[in-house]
């Protein structure tokens, strides 16, 4: 660990000076790279797959799976970075002082990078890119379920570098998956400048209180939607069933659906049919008492209304009016995303305005929260905090800025 924070330190400077052009060269080698050696990359895939086939849930091993498909879905995404204007360099602001002393502020890399991630092996080829691009150095701690996939997407990666004399020590993978490497990284002042976990309610919540070098903290996702008394049903019941079903296992997912009572007894039995009957595999929908009373359900706890399920199960819960659906939202959101399904303009506003998380919709799906969607290529997680990032996190996110200010001889 120490000799891989040392070269990732020692290559910062240089990686850090790197032209545009020699960023967007070293970038499409390493998605060159990826599909070149996409035959290893997914025998080492499928023996992670068969490692996790007994200790991971199947919507858990759909995350962990990669495919051709999604194996070019990670090139492509890297040569969309590369596409980005460059966020370095850029003068952010300038400005005069009286005695003739310019002030610029500029935008530049933050360093190291680190992550800490768990079992999407796609998040190692997406952070490689956003930090390469953004003048970073990255040091990607993966999950223990996809070491092998992340090791072969790597060395690819690595590869790539190499043909375009780019030090290969821009990215770097720790071996070492133990509780004890995350620690590590979480204390290593002096070669990390920034920690970004990406995963659980648990991991997340270690880095915070542990680390004592910055963390952004990202990912936890409890996400709403609250279907309001003017909403068009068919409207709503198409994005409940794309948030909740599209693809469970990921942050941006619905966990728990409001609906007003006013129109509960009409839109329960619709969300019935699409979600249990008519979807495979269907879903468990979580009922309180009030909607309990108009469908058949599981009875839900209260546990279940702070739970991110990950998996095909819905917390569902009957409010009176809008304003119970922000009270409720403000005590049990992780601050992700939430959404209000509403033909009605003063519902929205007050939604929008009231509303405290990173991604606020108004009759869309949650799903949008990600960085590709957003135009940034990919991402380095949501960040569900409001200092330095807030959301998607892309290039911007990973540059900070310095000031530059140029004198003729001024002395204070």
């Amino acid at each position: 660990m120490i000799d891989m924070l040392m070269a990732a330190k020692a290559a910062k400077s240089e990686i850090a000076q790197l032209s545009t052009e020699k960023k967007n060269a070293a970038l499409c080698a390493m998605a060159d790279a990826l599909l070149f050696n996409q035959d290893r990359i997914l025998e080492a895939n499928a023996q992670d797959l068969t490692r996790a086939a007994t200790t991971i849930s199947p919507v858990m091993q759909d995350r962990l799976r990669l495919t051709p498909a999604r194996i070019q879905g990670m090139a492509d995404g890297i040569r969309q970075v590369a596409a980005l204007p460059d966020p370095v360099g850029l003068q952010l602001d300038e400005y005069i002082r009286p005695d003739g002393l310019r002030i610029n502020k500029i935008s530049s890399p933050i360093g190291v990078v680190a992550i800490i991630y768990e079992s999407r092996p796609n998040v190692t080829s997406d952070v490689a890119a956003l930090t390469l691009k953004s003048g970073n150095v990255c040091i990607l701690r993966g999950g223990k379920e996809a070491f092998l996939s992340s090791s072969a997407i790597v060395d690819a990666l690595r590869a790539g570098l190499r043909t375009v004399g780019i030090n290969e020590n821009a990215i770097n993978l720790v071996t070492d998956t133990s509780r004890e490497s995350a620690t590590a990284l979480m204390k290593a002042q002096g070669y990390v400048d920034l920690l970004i976990p990406r995963g659980g309610a648990g991991l997340i919540n270690a880095c915070v209180t542990n680390a004592t070098v910055p963390c952004i903290a990202t990912g936890t996702g409890i996400c709403h939607i609250y279907v309001e008394k003017s909403a068009d049903l068919d409207m709503a019941l198409n994005i409940i069933e794309n948030a909740k079903t599209s693809r469970p296992s990921v942050c941006n997912a619905e966990e728990v659906l409001l609906i007003d009572k006013e129109i509960a007894k009409e839109f329960l039995p619709m969300l019935h049919k699409r979600l249990v009957l008519e979807h495979s595999p269907a879903v468990e929908l979580r009922l309180d008492e009030y909607a309990a009373t108009i469908i058949p359900g599981t009875k839900a706890a209260t546990e279940d209304f702070d739970t991110e399920f990950l998996d095909y199960i819905l917390a569902v819960k009957c409010v009176n009016n809008v304003h119970e659906a922000i009270d409720h939202i403000l005590a049990h959101s992780t601050g992700h995303s939430e959404a209000i399904v509403t033909n009605d303009d003063t519902a929205k506003d007050l939604f929008a305005a009231c509303i405290d998380s990173a991604a606020v919709y108004i009759n869309a799906s949650t799903r949008f929260t990600d960085g590709g969607e957003f135009g940034l290529g990919c991402e380095m997680g949501i960040s569900t905090q409001k200092l330095h990032a807030r959301g998607p996190m892309g290039l911007k996110e990973l540059t900070s800025y310095k000031y530059i200010i140029h004198g003729t001889g001024h002395i204070r």
